[in-house]
């Protein structure tokens, strides 16, 4: 492909060679691509360029005017580089219909109702986000949440490729602020909530809400699906560039719920979505998944589908892996769930203790290398709404496992456990409960993975619980 039919330039620069490819590092260069380097250190890029076109670039694409054959100067390189990956595959995307989802929790839960909804009403779709890549049958892992647009436009190339007419995906603040969904035209975004999160990144929790919002403009997307019982989404009432409808519970919304109720099988409510009542009976669990619930079925009925639609493709939807999954255990209900925020703590052990009079155990830790001020805030949730709580390691990292539990700790009073090693953490946890008890493992979801000292250790929490599980039936059986 003519390199000038892939980014915008400057008209003395010349675009009129064949390029093989593009690509963003500059060690994995090869002959005929083109390198994007989003460095904003001069020096820095210019020793990445000269490495790319050493390894065979024919020509690289910074911010600078460098003294290299094929230099091409460009105000922001990470759009550029969306954009050129977006010609790159042929503008694919555009052949389909897009619905993002941003927010800080629920977007997992969200697309996958959302795609489960439109899958049962015959429509071939596909989905990008935190679990992985999902289409035509086929599921790989996602290397982001929202990935890089190299990884991601040659997904929308095979999506279309295979005939998925609708794709649900997950849209970062990361994503947003670095430029990675640039190109794309959204027909539906949706605002699930915002709250604290990736302060390591964003540093103040201001600029991570403006981030979240200019999503919500005409440049990305048609029409909006925002949540009015959030008060930082509502910042968009009277701003949205696009038109919007809101879903709720308790604020006056386009859509609501209403007789709602939750317990260990599922949640069951009436829901008002822009006017059509349906009865909802769902095995997600909880009120925040009600919210989800909301977002997913307003969404459904903005793309068209009848209400017949909408009820039974959400009534029969199986459980979102590492979202609030239950397994019971002799009695003791063990609880998986993604909750890695102060917020989406709270929303998982506020459920809990909705759904049982018996005692709430939680197992939990923080990522090392992120937004460390969420971490005393999160041992304040933890033993204010659980009865025992066991600080362990989730991905630590590069950081020290002691030095990460000593932050949760700075934001505790109440006698608790500490154990580093996972697995026993949990162990620890279940063997405690008795009868009717809760036992939550929160932090990691469906990963399958422990991230120590830049080594992916491999590792699950429903490994951990399923080895349980069976150590259980095994004894029982035996008549231990």
């Amino acid at each position: 492909m003519l390199l000038k039919n892939l980014i915008n330039a400057r008209k003395n620069c010349n675009l009129d060679f064949e390029v093989n490819n593009v690509c963003r590092d500059s060690k994995t260069a090869k002959h005929g691509d083109v390198y994007f380097c989003f460095s904003k250190n001069l020096k820095d890029a210019f020793e990445r360029c000269k490495e790319a076109q050493s390894n065979g670039a024919v020509a690289v694409v910074s911010e600078f005017h460098l003294p290299l054959e094929h230099s091409i100067r460009v105000k922001n390189s990470r759009e550029s580089f969306s954009v050129a990956c977006k010609n790159f595959y042929e503008n694919a995307c555009d052949y389909m219909k897009i619905i993002g989802v941003t927010g800080t929790n629920g977007k997992t839960t969200t697309s996958h109702i959302i795609a489960e909804i439109l899958s049962r009403s015959g429509k071939k779709v596909g989905v990008i986000g935190t679990n992985g890549v999902t289409f035509n049958g086929q599921h790989f892992d996602c290397p982001l949440t929202t990935p890089d647009a190299d990884f991601l436009h040659k997904t929308f190339k095979d999506m279309k490729d295979s005939g998925v007419e609708y794709v649900v995906m997950e849209v970062s603040a990361h994503a947003i602020e670095q430029k990675r969904i640039e190109g794309i035209k959204f027909d539906i975004g949706v605002l699930t909530n915002i709250t604290q999160d990736h302060l390591d990144y964003f540093k103040t929790f201001d600029k991570y809400v403006e981030t979240k919002l200019s999503f919500f403009s005409k440049k990305y997307i048609k029409k909006a699906v925002l949540c009015a019982d959030d008060n930082n989404a509502m910042k968009l009432i009277g701003n949205c560039e696009v038109p919007f409808v809101t879903y709720g519970i308790f604020a006056p919304s386009d859509s609501f719920a209403v007789d709602v109720f939750c317990d260990m099988n599922g949640s069951r409510f009436y829901a008002n979505i822009c006017d059509s009542v349906m009865d909802i009976k769902t095995n997600l669990i909880g009120q925040y998944n009600v919210y989800n619930s909301l977002a997913g079925l307003t969404v459904c009925k903005r793309l068209g589908l009848s209400d017949e639609e909408l009820s039974s493709g959400l009534n029969f939807m199986l459980p979102v892996e590492g979202r609030f999954n239950v397994t019971n255990i002799d009695g003791k209900f063990v609880v998986i769930d993604f909750a890695h925020s102060p917020d989406s703590l709270m929303n998982v052990l506020k459920t809990a203790r909705n759904l049982t009079d018996k005692k709430v155990f939680i197992v939990f830790g923080c990522g090392g290398n992120r937004d460390k001020d969420k971490r005393h805030k999160m041992g304040e949730v933890a033993e204010r709404f659980a009865d025992f709580v066991c600080l362990t390691d989730d991905n630590p990292r590069n950081e020290r496992s002691q030095d990460i539990i000593a932050d949760i700790e700075s934001g505790m009073k109440k006698p608790h456990f500490v154990e580093p090693n996972r697995e026993e953490a949990i162990k620890k946890m279940i063997s405690m409960a008795s009868l009717g008890d809760i036992v939550i493992i929160a932090g990691k979801g469906a990963e399958k993975f422990q991230e120590i000292n830049n080594n992916k250790i491999a590792y699950n929490d429903f490994d951990v619980v399923s080895k349980i599980f069976k150590e259980c039936n095994l004894a029982k059986n035996r008549g231990i």
